[in-house]
């Protein structure tokens, strides 16, 4: 267990967490888009003048490490060395797939479903989406990729297995793949109450991201578009 500072920025929403011991007990969110570059920082003061006013030492700062938006990755993974380094603590870079996956599996508990596996997808833009495959244990079935589905790309899971499909890139293909075995559930999106179980295992175990050379999991390069 844990004193962790978690931020959340690889989509629309910008949030704060400080847990201990895997209880919040201060968080700050924001949905509203492009407020991430305003107001993280407003965030982690808050969280810092909570944290020396209870005499709460912060042990590791944990961070969603993408894939996502590519201008919010990079603000928290900059906010997060920046912390790391002035606190001489460690960086747990947490998997943005992986945490939301963890939320989806909670929110299907209790379930009858045997065995079901669990698709992950984070809006890319146009008709791409950020995703993954895990199991109900949160082993990697298939590993993060951009990609654009078609019809097909689920077909031979859904013959063996019931697929959950969630998250902003899901509804887009609601539509296309049409299965008995196919079950999409909404309100999944990234939180830091999501990467907080993950950090507590990884702080625990020490698996720890090198802070000088870390970057997030962009997955794609960086597109400008005009405004």
């Amino acid at each position: 267990m844990a004193r962790l500072l978690v931020l959340e920025t690889s989509t629309q929403t910008c949030s704060l967490s400080l847990s201990i011991n895997g209880k919040v007990v201060i968080e700050k969110t924001c949905t509203k888009e492009n407020s991430h570059a305003s107001l993280l920082g407003v965030f982690i003061l808050e969280a810092i003048k909570y944290a020396n006013k209870n005499s709460i030492k912060i042990d590791a700062v944990a961070v969603s490490a993408g894939p996502g938006s590519y201008t919010g990755l990079r603000i928290g993974v900059s906010e997060a060395k920046g912390l790391c380094y002035g606190f001489n603590i460690p960086l747990i870079a947490i998997p943005t797939l992986k945490s939301i996956t963890l939320q989806a599996i909670h929110n299907m508990l209790p379930s009858k479903l045997t065995n079901p596996i669990y698709c992950p997808m984070i809006d890319a833009k146009r008709m791409g989406v950020f995703t993954a495959l895990y199991d109900g244990t949160l082993n990697e079935i298939c590993s993060p990729k951009s990609k654009t589905i078609n019809s097909n790309s689920y077909k031979k899971y859904l013959k063996k297995y019931t697929v959950v499909f969630f998250g902003s890139g899901a509804d887009k293909y609601r539509d296309l793949i049409q299965d008995s075995n196919a079950i999409f559930i909404k309100n999944i999106y990234p939180t830091t109450k999501s990467i907080i179980p993950i950090a507590e295992i990884y702080f625990k175990e020490k698996k720890f991201a090198d802070i000088i050379y870390f970057e997030p999991f962009y997955m794609k390069e960086f597109q400008p578009t005009s405004s």
